[in-house]
C-alpha cells in the first residue's frame, strides 16, 4: 500500500470485491453513509449462500474479498461465507466491523479458523466519551477496544489489524492521541478517513465536517511530530483531494481502495439502493448474476455522480488520479481552498 509515490499507488490499486453482509448495525453513528437503514436492511439481507457462491465464482482473480455494509458480525452466516471464500482460494479475506463482537475471543478465533486474515475495525476516539458521542451507542467503546485486543492477540496466526477513524470536527484535535492509543493496542495501520459527504454526513454536515485544509493541516502537524518518535508513523489520511495535502509526507497519503459490490435488483428491474445512481443504459449493462438478479456497482459510480472538478483541475499534478470534490462540500465551502499542484511539485 505504501510503496512509490501517491500517484503510482493510486494508479496501481487493485479492485476489491465487497460482499454486503450485515443487514443491521448495532451502532448508530451520526456520520453513517447508510442513512436509509430500512433500505439497506432490504438490500443487504438479500445476500444468500447462492449470492456469495456466485460472486466468488465470477471474481476468481480478485486479491481481496471484504465482508461489509451494516455490521457483518450480526449475520450468523458470516463464518460460513468466510470459509467459502477460503475454499475459493481468495488470498485476502477481510471484514469491516465495529469490532464489538470480536471482543468474544471464541467467536473471533472461529472467524480466523474459517479463513479471515484481515480485520478493519472502526473506532473514532481514544476515550469512551469521544467515541460514543459519535457512535451514539452506550458501552460501544469498551467492547470495540476489547475487540482490538483480541484481534491483536491473533496476529500470530497471520491476521492483519487495521483501523478506520472517521475524521470529524470533534475528533480532529485528538488525532495524535487516537493514533498513539491505537498503536498501543497492537494496530498495524491507523487510517483516518475523511467523511464521504452523503447520508448522515450530509444531514449533519455543519456539525461534523471540517474543511479539507483544516484536516490536512492538523494531520501534517501530527505526522511530523510523531516522526520524532518513530521514523515512519503508520498513519494514513484517505479520501481527501491530494492538492490539499501537500504538507503531508507522501508515505502517509493514502487512498480508498477501488471496489465492486453486487446489489439485488428490485422486482427484476434493477434498482437497489445504490443502483439508482446508474442510468438506464448502464443499469442494463450491469445486470448480472445467475439469472440477472444482481446489479454490479462500482465505487466510481458514487464518485462520478456526486463529485466534481473544475477547469483548473486539468493543470494539477494529481488530476489523473483525483476523484474530485463532493458537490455538497462545495455548496458549503466553495473552491477557494483548492489550488492546482504544479507537475514539478514533490511532497516531502
Amino acid at each position: 500500500m505504501v510503496r512509490g509515490s501517491i500517484e503510482q499507488r493510486v494508479a496501481g490499486k487493485r479492485e476489491r470485491v465487497h460482499v454486503l453482509t450485515g443487514a443491521v448495525c448495532n451502532n448508530n453513528c451520526i456520520f453513517c453513509m447508510e442513512e436509509d437503514r430500512d433500505g439497506r436492511y432490504q438490500t443487504n439481507s438479500a445476500t444468500t449462500d447462492a449470492t456469495v457462491r456466485w460472486i466468488l465464482e465470477h471474481n476468481r482473480d480478485t486479491e481481496e474479498v471484504c465482508f461489509t455494509s451494516g455490521e457483518p458480525t450480526t449475520n450468523p452466516a458470516l463464518p460460513r461465507w468466510i470459509a467459502m471464500a477460503k475454499a475459493a482460494g481468495v488470498p485476502t479475506i477481510s471484514v469491516m466491523t465495529n469490532g464489538r463482537a470480536l471482543s468474544y475471543e471464541r467467536y473471533a478465533k472461529g472467524l480466523v479458523a474459517a479463513g479471515l486474515n484481515r480485520v478493519y475495525i472502526s473506532i473514532h476516539g481514544h476515550e469512551a466519551r469521544l467515541h460514543e458521542g459519535l457512535t451514539r451507542t452506550p458501552d460501544s467503546f469498551a467492547q470495540t477496544v476489547a475487540g482490538l485486543d483480541v484481534v491483536a492477540g491473533l496476529r500470530r496466526y497471520g491476521v492483519a489489524l487495521h483501523t478506520s477513524t472517521v475524521v470529524t470536527k470533534r475528533n480532529l484535535p485528538h488525532v495524535t492521541a487516537i493514533y498513539r492509543f491505537l498503536r498501543s493496542h497492537g494496530v498495524d495501520q491507523v487510517v483516518f478517513n475523511v467523511m464521504q459527504a452523503n447520508g448522515r454526513a450530509d444531514t449533519y454536515f455543519e456539525q461534523l465536517f471540517p474543511t479539507y485544509s483544516e484536516i490536512a493541516g492538523e494531520f501534517a502537524r501530527f505526522v511530523h511530530e510523531q516522526a520524532r518518535i518513530e521514523s515512519r508513523p503508520m498513519a494514513f489520511l484517505v479520501d481527501i483531494p491530494l492538492c490539499t495535502t501537500e504538507g503531508v509526507p507522501d508515505f502517509n497519503r493514502g487512498y480508498v481502495e477501488s471496489y465492486v459490490h453486487f446489489e439485488p435488483s428490485v422486482t427484476g428491474q434493477g434498482g437497489g439502493t445504490d443502483a439508482g445512481l446508474l442510468s438506464a443504459e448502464a443499469l442494463a449493462e450491469r445486470r448480472t448474476g445467475s439469472s440477472g438478479e444482481l446489479v454490479r456497482i462500482r465505487r466510481a459510480d458514487l464518485d462520478d455522480a456526486r463529485r466534481h472538478k473544475r477547469e483548473a483541475c486539468g493543470r494539477c499534478r494529481y488530476n489523473g488520479v483525483c476523484e474530485g470534490v463532493w458537490g455538497n462540500y462545495l455548496r458549503r465551502y466553495g473552491w477557494n481552498e483548492f489550488e492546482p499542484t504544479p507537475a514539478e511539485a514533490v511532497a516531502q
